[in-house]
């Protein structure tokens, strides 16, 4: 089974109640796949205690804490690439530690933080 990681697209659409959203991350669920999430996405889309759907979706997920080493790694690829979202650079550092395919809003510039990653992850549109 392949590692999924979710970035904030895919929440989003969650909590917007978006079918294939839904049927997709079930469907993963059923075979045995927790996707996981860095802890700063879920911070980057969660805005009240109301959103129940959002809640309701992160229950089938690995909720990935921030540690001190994902930090500078994800420092490292910010530097490296030259950009500065820090969310993209950590789903991206999360991705490549686990050999993950990322689920994605932002194809390009998660795709820019892999390759300066090293790591096998790969990249596909939400």
């Amino acid at each position: 089974m392949t590692a999924i990681v979710y970035d904030a697209a895919v929440l989003i659409a969650a909590d917007r109640s978006e079918k294939r959203t839904w049927l997709d991350h079930e469907a993963r669920l059923q075979g045995g796949v927790s996707p996981l999430v860095p802890a700063p996405v879920v911070a980057q889309v969660s805005r009240s205690p109301r959103q129940a759907q959002l809640r309701r979706f992160l229950d089938g997920c690995i909720i990935v804490p921030l540690d001190e080493a994902d930090a500078h790694q994800a420092g490292r690829l910010l530097a490296l690439t030259k950009t500065s979202d820090v969310v993209d650079a950590v789903v991206a550092t999360v991705a490549a530690r686990n050999n993950a395919v990322i689920l994605t809003g932002d194809a390009a510039d998660i795709g820019r933080l892999v390759g300066a990653s090293g790591g096998a992850a790969a990249v596909v549109a939400a």
